[in-house]
């Protein structure tokens, strides 16, 4: 009986096995997790799709069909958005333009507007101005545009709407495409089984119809010219007939000068060229950035030296302390209590140093947001990492933030009233409340911020302001999931027990010695090492999110992150000791301030990356818009690292005064 059971056993075993090597081998033609490749036949219609016009000018995007581009005769649809494109500002829609498979095309007309009235003559010209760029979509990949200067050839998405010369507008009405196949190939499972009793007990992916030649997009590239079209040869044309003369291409020279009361005419052409790029590769075009060894080698330039500064604070920090607690546990108790009496340092604040701080509520409140923020960070930059977030999909890392953020409500419940009973010695009164605030402190003032910038861009008519009707969605997940599993989480933390202290508090405070200098300008200037960890990073994701280039390198960024996390316990911790070695047992609020102050630094970045890398940046809506989203950003991570600090420091002063008898 045990050896049919062990064979079964077996049997079960090397099935799962099996099974699991054929996903493996299924895996490998994708992307990223849950994505695959679409085979396309020779002929099958391939529909392009426009997004939202960008502009790094202005950082507002508007639709594409704000201006007079030609329109599917179906009518605009908006394709299927999550949560994180809408946030972003993306709006993508079907577009007039279709291409057949593997089916050169020229010459092929589009559409021809109505003569441009004052209204859009003047809008046109506004957004050739403000260096707005048309992003369009090809089974899932953006446009490319490749341009050579000083020897340099230069990648961009997306092509501009025109150009200005010499006082004349001209706009970019021919489009000249080039999609990139490679023939598609059916995932072979017999190839990973071999041969014998393995390949017969599963089946071998694919069937019939994998004989049928089809073909995969791997690459798409545009090239936008300026074509002035005969008057009298667009007469009776028709969408997607052929224009009856030669279009000739020039990328150099301009001739459709957009004039009011005057039509546009709209025309494109298309070539399929076979490349051998393998479809997880298709993206390795975009997100190739220009500097990448100046990248990798500042990175690990910053990880090495700031790693070499933590580790000498590290083991100076340890020898102290080790120092102080083995020379006072030798001495004997008469000798203890002499030292007591004379000797000045930490050991004489133990009566004061876990008496509640000031606003005990308000802190326990942020340190439970910062567990919320830097949970969700961690968590969503290692999913990132993997690949279940890259930019091949869309708005995917904004929804896993949001996911993220409402789940760790928890955590935060958890963490704050928890700390607010060990603050009050176990008293469990009040804790719904703390539960409320944590709930409404960070989403609450982000929501202050996010509605006021949203009324910017609704003015403005962006599609980068929020639908009301999405604005209504997100309070409900804010009241309907994140509250209430925040409440939960302080119910846990009711339930759990307080951290007691290991000593007692006096009930009259210790009066603190005159000092020096003022703490507080040692506790700002302590931001400076956890700033260095970081802002080379900060560079690439600034220019990421306002210079419209792809960030990828979140492997790097989970590192960077790691070593932030370290870098705040370090600081705060020696902070910690050093007003408690000056008799400052007000400890509380400046080891959260100590390694929270990093977002003053971060703040001061921003307003100069604004100033130097963003010269372009027109008028006081797009500065504001900039700020704002800056400062959200900023109390983010003020609130991760303070958090980071406060935890470090409350475990080590527990530590120290655990470690030794003081009466």
């Amino acid at each position: 009986m045990k050896t049919l059971k062990m064979e079964s056993f077996h049997k079960f075993t090397i099935r799962v096995l099996l099974i699991f090597m054929v996903y493996v081998e299924l895996g490998q033609s994708f992307y990223l997790p849950g994505s695959y490749p679409h085979k396309y036949g020779v002929g099958d219609y391939l529909n392009m799709k426009v997004n939202s016009l960008t502009s790094i000018d202005t950082e507002l995007p508007f639709s594409y069909y704000s201006l007079p581009f030609c329109k599917p005769k179906e009518g605009v649809k908006d394709s299927a958005e999550n949560l994180g494109e809408l946030l972003m500002g993306d709006r993508i829609e079907n577009s007039p333009y279709r291409f057949k498979m593997y089916t050169n095309e020229t010459e092929t007309f589009l559409c021809q507007t109505k003569p441009l009235s004052a209204d859009e003559f003047k809008l046109l010209k506004k957004r050739i101005d403000e260096m707005y760029q048309v992003n369009v979509i090809l089974d899932n990949l953006p446009a490319i545009r490749y341009t050579q200067k000083e020897g340099f050839m230069l990648r961009f998405t997306g092509y501009p709407v025109g150009v200005k010369l010499q006082d004349n507008y001209y706009i970019f009405n021919h489009l000249k495409f080039k999609v990139l196949v490679h023939k598609y190939e059916e995932p072979n499972v017999a190839r990973v089984m071999g041969t014998g009793d393995a390949a017969e007990m599963i089946p071998t992916v694919g069937n019939s119809e994998s004989e049928t030649p089809g073909y995969m997009v791997v690459g798409f590239e545009v090239v936008p010219c300026s074509f002035q079209h005969n008057a009298d040869s667009l007469k009776n044309l028709k969408i997607y007939d052929k224009y009856p003369a030669s279009i000739k291409c020039d990328p150099g020279t301009v001739a459709m000068a957009i004039k009011e009361n005057e039509p546009i005419a709209f025309t494109y052409e298309v070539s399929f060229e076979e490349r051998d790029i393998k479809w997880p590769s298709r993206w390795d075009a975009y997100l190739k950035m220009e500097g990448a060894k100046v990248h990798w080698f500042s990175i690990l330039n910053s990880l090495m030296v700031i790693t070499f500064l933590a580790g000498i604070v590290l083991v100076i920090f340890l020898r102290t302390v080790r120092r102080d607690l083995t020379r006072y546990e030798e001495l004997d108790k008469e000798a203890q209590a002499q030292m007591n009496e004379e000797l000045s340092g930490w050991k004489l604040v133990v009566a004061d140093v876990f008496r509640a701080p000031s606003n005990p509520s308000l802190l326990c409140v942020m340190v439970g947001d910062g567990v919320q923020i830097l949970g969700m960070a961690v968590v969503t930059i290692l999913f990132a990492a993997l690949g279940f977030m890259s930019p091949a999909s869309r708005g995917t890392l904004i929804t896993g933030m949001l996911f993220f953020y409402m789940i760790l409500g928890i955590a935060a419940g958890y963490v704050a009233v928890r700390m607010w009973r060990t603050i009050f010695c176990g008293d469990h009164k009040g804790w719904v409340s703390v539960s409320w605030k944590v709930a409404c402190f960070f989403p609450g003032i982000s929501f202050l911020i996010l509605t006021t910038l949203n009324f910017l861009l609704w003015g403005s008519g962006s599609t980068g302001a929020i639908p009301f009707s999405l604005f209504v969605i997100l309070i409900l997940m804010w009241f309907c999931i994140s509250v209430p599993l925040t409440l939960v989480g302080g119910y846990f933390g009711a339930k759990a027990p307080h951290i007691e202290y290991p000593v007692r508090t006096n009930q009259i405070p210790r009066e603190i010695p005159p000092q020096k200098y003022p703490s507080w300008l040692l506790v700002l200037g302590a931001g400076t090492l956890p700033f260095g960890t970081l802002f080379i990073e900060l560079f690439f994701i600034m220019s990421s999110i306002w210079m419209g280039r792809v960030y990828y390198v979140f492997g790097f960024l989970f590192i960077v992150l790691t070593l932030l996390v370290v870098v705040c316990a370090e600081v705060s911790l020696v902070l910690t000791y050093m007003h408690l070695c000056v008799e400052d047992w007000k400890w509380w609020w400046k080891s959260f301030f100590a390694s929270g102050s990093v977002a003053l630094y971060i703040f001061l970045y921003s307003v100069n990356y604004l100033v130097f890398d963003l010269k372009s940046l027109s008028g006081p809506v797009s500065a504001t818009l900039y700020l704002g989203y800056s400062l959200f950003m900023v109390l983010a991570i003020m609130l991760a690292t303070g958090t980071v600090g406060f935890l470090s420091s409350f475990w080590f002063v527990h530590y120290l005064f655990s470690s030794v008898k003081l009466d």
